[in-house]
């Protein structure tokens, strides 16, 4: 699922966008996009473990946040099947 966009939706992105970048530009810009995303993620993951080293050196119980991300997860999959049933109808 991206966004509930369609596939025309998207083709008709990508020809606004080849129409303002021009088709020599647009690798060049997916990869400084895709640089950015990974740059993203790369410090939110270091952020994460900064967080649970700092958690377990102070004697901070971080199974919780397994446990609330396991039930999060459960509630947002039953929340999928659910509004995937009603979508098709």
């Amino acid at each position: 699922m991206f966004l509930f966009i369609s596939g025309a939706e998207i083709t008709f992105i990508l020809f606004i966008a080849i129409m303002v970048f021009g088709a020599d530009k647009l690798p060049e810009i997916a990869r400084g996009l895709g640089k950015g995303m990974r740059v993203l993620k790369d410090a939110t993951n270091d952020i994460k473990h900064e967080i649970t080293k700092t958690a377990e050196k102070n004697g901070i119980d971080t199974s919780v946040t397994d446990d609330i991300k396991k039930e999060l997860n459960q509630v947002k999959d039953d929340l999928e099947d659910f509004t995937g049933s009603i979508k098709r109808k």
